[in-house]
């Protein structure tokens, strides 16, 4: 089995041997990333979903290809598209929001020939980049090079996500390889047991500084002192798991928390997913094959079954057992001793595709007092993930992470045998939502229990329930409702216009978004805060929201409100809520014939980058709305970024007229601005009161 070139250094003092590389470290993966797809056994397999919840194959063919593309343009690399049909249809993958979120839309993709060219000619661009772009080392986070390297890392995160996704397509649409042979050794597996974990202190995040590549979550400052814990020495085998499902563990419906509950009983699960049974007994479904069982490899399972595993303990021994949470993790690593794999060094693990294409038995790499601490398959982790202090978003990935700050995606640890390039890093810090399959299974630890940090610094729960309240909630001070004001003011701007397709932009929790789609066709909604507009995706989903306000000190009362009582129940089907930056939206985004900017001008980090551009995202003749209060402050907007709000020439130079130098090459201001004021109940006794200015802009060229 041949591994993988490790993820290079990023400093040095020989620029032209790290170009060669960087480029080799390219060559090798998009090479091996189509290797991958030769275990598909036709041209039907590339089209047939393997899982309802994900797109078929054809798809991730095409997406790591583009994603370079989109990424290049971003940063100014590439000037001009290949293929703008390609690098629109397969720039977004699918996160679902649950396990039973079924994507049922038609996709008209092209033939795999036409990805394969397209393919080609992304690798001849990118090639052409490396050999001759000017170098300079180190390259950091702000590097023009940066995003040849991200696009590197994002194929190799698909190499493996797209091997799962190969392990659960029907076996006749996949057929042995010999790049992708399994481990054929098994043995009778090890009774595990608990091994001591002394007390320590664990520092992970990444420092800007920092010689590797990194994702934005890995930077930042985190330092925890945990108490001595005891960790089992191996992974939880086959053979171990054996005994939870042959005790009627899937069935016992105290072992599962509430979400793992309503997921065993949707997916009407009494086994793990890659095992099957039959008359000569139990076998396990690996990539490209169906083999006998391998009892003392890694049992591979998703958060909630592991999780009632470790309930099931608890209850069968007494003891507090339960999954570690990352910091554990982190102690692990560094009581065992573990380094970062460094290249022409072989692996102390199956990682890295050194080993094999499967997993391998749980007793093969000891680290230290424990086994496959790293490597074999990635470990569930308690800890959803949330942002180290200090996190930013990177401008040219700004959905990588932060959608996933909703206390819903749980973190994973260690890599698994095709874990590659930054995945095999110890800064790794990937997480999936908890019904999802990975090649992961888990360890257990006897503790008690941790604490779990908060999900996200971006808005506290009391700032959602605000604009909870805000926007679907109470009038004050008989104020109408801002959102509900603003869709109105829109839709007679439009008149007899073509009301296909709206963009309400910075939608927030999303009134707007289904006040908008009274009339139009169909509504986006698109907010740079994940919380935000799962507010939007709850009532869209459930047609219900649920939220507590402020009274007083920590006094609470609660609220209900539903789409059914505002009127909007029947424009659920209507709506689409996505997370995004207004400063640098995806091409998907374009074609609409409103766009509803409500409050966010002075809250945007570039708003002259947005204004400069909102004229590619609307049809000719389509309106533009902006409404603001002109609030500018530092902490959102720096001030050499403001477009108004001081004094020019020794004038006062308010924001509108910067709005107007902004639009004026394409649009043309429609009537005369109008006050719309709104109120935020903060407490019970204690409000904001404002006024926002709206302008209506038609756009002419």
């Amino acid at each position: 089995m041949q591994g993988m070139q490790r993820m290079p250094r990023l400093d040095g003092e020989d620029a032209e041997k790290k170009r060669l590389e960087i480029l080799n470290y390219f060559l090798s993966t998009f090479d091996r990333y189509e290797m991958l797809f030769e275990t598909l056994s036709c041209e039907e397999a590339y089209f047939v979903k393997p899982i309802s919840l994900r797109h078929p194959l054809i798809f991730y063919l095409g997406h790591t290809a583009t994603f370079f593309i989109n990424k290049l343009v971003l940063a100014n690399l590439v000037k001009q598209r290949i293929n703008p049909q390609f690098e629109s249809v397969f720039a977004v993958g699918v996160d679902e929001m649950s396990w039973d979120d079924l994507d049922d839309a038609h996709y008209d993709w092209p033939q795999v020939s036409e990805v394969m060219d397209y393919r080609k000619r992304v690798r001849e661009i990118v090639s052409s980049l490396i050999e001759t772009l000017p170098l300079t080392l180190p390259v950091g986070w702000d590097h023009p090079w940066w995003a040849i390297l991200m696009g590197i890392e994002h194929e190799r995160i698909h190499l493996e996500t797209s091997s799962v996704l190969i392990r659960q397509h029907a076996l006749q649409y996949v057929k042995p390889h010999p790049s992708w042979q399994a481990c054929d050794r098994s043995g009778k597996a090890p009774q595990n047991e608990l091994a001591d974990v002394p007390a320590g202190e664990v520092v992970p995040g990444k420092t800007r500084d920092a010689m590797t590549y990194g994702w934005d979550n890995e930077y930042g400052s985190h330092a925890a002192f945990l108490p001595a814990f005891k960790a089992s020495r191996y992974l939880v085998s086959n053979q171990e798991f054996l005994e939870f499902v042959e005790c009627k563990g899937y069935s016992m419906d105290s072992y599962w928390d509430q979400e793992g509950l309503a997921w065993r009983n949707y997916a009407k699960a009494k086994h793990p997913t890659f095992w099957i049974e039959n008359i000569e007994g139990w076998h396990l479904r690996l990539m490209t094959e169906i083999v006998p069982m391998r009892w003392d490899w890694p049992v591979e399972v998703n958060y909630h079954e592991a999780n009632a595993f470790c309930n099931w303990k608890r209850a069968q021994t007494g003891k507090p057992i339960r999954l570690p949470t990352e910091d554990e993790w982190y102690r692990m690593y560094d009581y065992c001793g573990l380094e970062e794999i460094e290249e022409g060094r072989p692996a102390d693990a199956n990682i890295h595709l050194d080993l094999c294409a499967s997993s391998c038995p749980v007793n093969e790499f000891r680290q230290g007092e424990l086994y496959d601490v790293r490597g074999n398959v990635w470990q569930w982790t308690g800890t959803p993930i949330y942002p180290f202090e200090g996190f930013e978003v990177h401008p040219l990935y700004d959905d990588f992470t932060a959608p996933t700050f909703d206390g819903r995606h749980n973190l994973i640890k260690g890599g698994s045998w095709i874990s590659c390039g930054n995945e095999a890093q110890s800064s790794a810090r990937y997480a999936f939502r908890r019904h999802f399959f990975q090649h992961a299974g888990f360890r257990y630890v006897e503790g008690e229990a941790a604490i779990s940090p908060v999900s996200s610094n971006y808005e506290t729960d009391r700032l959602l329930s605000e604009y909870a309240e805000f926007h679907y909630g109470e009038e004050y001070f008989n104020v109408p409702n801002f959102p509900k004001t603003l869709a109105k003011i829109a839709i007679d701007a439009m008149g007899k216009m073509s009301m296909r397709r709206a963009l309400d932009l910075g939608c927030a929790t999303g009134r707007a978004t289904f006040e908008l789609a009274r009339h139009f066709e169909r509504v986006t909604g698109v907010d740079f805060s994940a919380r935000f507009i799962g507010i939007g995706v709850e009532l869209a989903r459930s047609g219900t929201l649920r939220y507590q306000l402020a009274e007083e000190g920590s006094l609470v009362s609660y609220r209900t409100r539903s789409l059914h009582e505002l009127g909007l129940e029947g424009l659920r089907d209507k709506v689409e809520f996505f997370q995004g930056d207004a400063c640098n939206l995806k091409p998907i985004f374009c074609d609409y014939d409103l766009i509803l900017a409500a409050n966010l001008i002075d809250r945007l980090y570039s708003p002259a980058k947005f204004l400069a551009g909102v004229h590619e995202r609307l049809n000719i003749g389509g309106i533009l709305m902006i409404a603001s209060p002109y609030t500018w402050l530092e902490e959102h907007t720096k001030r050499s970024e403001w477009i108004g709000g001081f004094k020019k020439d020794g004038e006062n130079h308010a924001t509108l007229e910067g709005i107007r130098e902004l639009l004026s090459p394409h649009f043309r201001m429609i009537g005369n601005p109008q006050d719309v004021p709104f109120v935020i109940r903060e407490t019970r006794r204690k409000f904001q009161h404002s006024v926002s200015e709206v302008t209506l802009w038609e756009r002419i060229a």
